[in-house]
This record gives C-alpha cells, structure tokens and sequence, in this order.
C-alpha cells in the first residue's frame, strides 16, 4: 500500500509532465486561446475517464481469450470515453467557435487521461521497487502513451475541425471515422510494443513521434479553414 510520500511524487510524476504538454499545445492556438477554465475542466474531464474505463476493462476480460484483441477492445473503449467526456465537458460549449478549438480540447482531455494514467502505472515502481525503475517506467511513459494518447485523440480532434462548418449529419460521419481511426491507431501501437524485442522498443515510439509532427503540420492546414460564404448577385432593376 502507497504511503502518502509514493503517491505524491507518483502524482508529480503523472501530472506534471501532462500539465507541461498542455501549455505547448495550447500555444498552438495563441491567436485566440481557449478560457483556461475550459482548458482545466477538459484535463480534469480527462483523468475522470480513467476511473470510467478501468472497471469497464476489467469486465471485457473474460470475454477475450486473445491478448492482441484484447488490447484492440481497451484501445477502443479508452477513446470513445475521451471523445464522450471532452464532448459532455466542453465540446458542446459556444467556446469551442473555431475548427482548431476541438483538437486543443480533445488533446487537452487525453494529456488528464494520460496524466491519471500514469499516476497509477507510477505508484507500483514507487511503492516497491528501485528509484531507477520508477524513473525508467516514467520516462517510458512520457515518451510514449502520453503521445500516443496525444496523438489519437487528436485524430478525433482533427475529423471534428474538417467538418466544423459542413451539416449536422456530415459531422456525425466525420466523427465516427475519426473515433475509428483513432481506436486503430491506438491497437496498432499497442500490437507493435507487445511484439517488438525491448531493445527496439524506441522505434515504436519513433513512429508516434513522426505522427505528431504531421500532426502539427495538419494544425496548419486547420488554422487556414474558414466558413464558405456564399456570393448571392443581386441584379438591380430599374423600373420607370
């Protein structure tokens, strides 16, 4: 059992490295910033999830005998509760008035999920093992889920900003690829560390890392779309 110390450096650890991802990606809307109140409740929103989808994972269990599926089904089930959480938090709020505004949130909701998440993955090292492995178990956690998480929320992010001013029904279709895409983004990096040898294990994280600077590049793209006006010629008549 973690004495209170364990778990206050293991929440340091968690949410602090979380908090610091946070303020980049929000830098990458500094022409109009999203209220930091907003900002704290998706983050919170975020860490709320994981006390939601742990139980929900432990009852899958028993269900899936393969490891690869199983995962696939954890995958999954950790982004449509991210999507659901940023959606009942702030997605739905007037605030979220721009394309580039629903993948700021949707980050921001996976970096407390990704910041909870670490807590508890940190409070087993802390509570038993070396220093030296609790620093290694951070810093593979830093590099690699909270990216990841970054990462496929983000594509939910992403289909919600390409769809921002087109119909209510395009949107919906929009959303639901971006929820798939990401919940198969997210199996095939966990297939990859499960079958690849520990001392590659950094090219698997090589792969989130390029994903995120096209991401960053798609964030560009995001930032130049606007609503379609539509030009209506209007033809004076002159009546005598």
């Amino acid at each position: 059992m973690p004495d209170i110390g364990s778990f206050s450096a293991a929440a340091a650890g968690g949410v602090l490295p979380a908090l610091a991802w946070v303020w980049f990606w929000r830098r990458e809307d500094s022409a109009h910033p999203e209220p930091r109140r907003l900002i704290a409740l998706a983050f919170l929103a975020g860490m709320v999830a994981v006390g939601v989808v742990i139980p929900i994972e432990r009852a899958v269990v028993p269900y899936i005998a393969s490891q690869t599926l199983l995962f696939s089904v954890w995958s999954t089930i950790e982004e449509i509760m991210k999507y659901v959480m940023a959606r009942l938090t702030v997605l739905y709020r007037w605030e979220n008035d721009e394309p580039i505004d629903p993948i700021i949130y949707m980050v921001t909701t996976a970096l407390g999920f990704a910041a909870a998440e670490n807590t508890l993955f940190l409070l087993s090292p802390l509570s038993g093992d070396t220093l030296a492995q609790t620093i290694l178990t951070g810093d593979l956690r830093f590099v690699g889920a909270t990216l990841l998480h970054v990462l496929s929320s983000a594509v939910i992010g992403v289909a919600l900003a390409l769809s921002f001013y087109k119909s209510k029904r395009t949107r919906r279709w929009y959303t639901v690829a971006g929820v798939i895409l990401a919940a198969s983004l997210h199996s095939l990096f966990n297939f990859l560390i499960l079958n690849t040898p520990e001392t590659h294990i950094f090219r698997t994280f090589g792969f989130v890392w390029l994903g995120l600077i096209g991401l960053l590049a798609v964030l560009e793209y995001v930032k130049r779309i606007h609503p379609t006006v539509k030009k209506i010629l209007v033809k004076k008549v002159s009546w005598r």
